[in-house]
């Protein structure tokens, strides 16, 4: 009985692991709204080493279509509006000195479409996750009574209890999913 707690109890830290990775990457496609999560993989070089935007600077949004970028030091204004550039984010940065300021552009069909798109694509990745993380723990348990003798029906209800607790993190995706696909399609 142990056996089967410790089984699950391993196997919980990998599929929220998985889940909030899959919400960290969610977070970061913008939606036609301005986000500072947008600027989350954008790396800068920052005195000889690679440092995520919102380390060296503050990211702000100041209205729904503005994103604005007020480094702690002025130095770095230039490597972060070319780290901006480099990065693909479909968005060109506006320079004036002190700051940079983004503007998001409004969404086109086409492109909410595509952002769907990737949207269950990484959806699907995590669910892929959390069946590995499954297959992984009935595995475990399999072995268990094999190899410890643990109780068949026992097993049977350690495999059933990793089943709900994938439906659950699966249902936890579609709400996520959900939320996320209002917020794209909204025009």
């Amino acid at each position: 009985m142990g056996q089967k707690r410790a089984i699950i109890d391993a196997a919980m830290p990998r599929m929220d692991k998985a889940f909030a990775h899959f919400e960290s990457e969610i977070a970061s496609i913008k939606a036609g709204k301005a986000s500072p999560n947008v600027l989350n993989g954008v790396m800068v070089e920052s005195y000889g080493a690679q440092m995520p935007v919102n380390q060296v600077a503050s990211v702000t949004v100041p209205d729904a279509r503005t994103i604005l970028v007020q480094p702690w030091d002025k130095n770095l204004l230039a490597p972060i509006e070319k780290a901006i550039i480099n990065s693909n984010l479909g968005m060109t940065p506006s320079n004036n000195g002190e700051t940079i300021r983004l503007n998001v552009p409004p969404l086109t069909e086409e492109r909410r479409k595509e952002l769907m798109k990737q949207i269950k694509a990484e959806a699907e990745t995590c669910r892929v996750a959390l069946r590995g993380v499954r297959r992984d723990a009935i595995e475990a348990i399999k072995k268990a009574i094999k190899a410890d003798g643990l109780p068949e029906d026992v097993a049977k209800d350690g495999e059933d209890e990793v089943q709900k607790i994938v439906d659950g993190f699966s249902k936890r995706i579609d709400e996520v999913l959900a939320v996320k696909e209002k917020e794209i399609m909204t025009v």
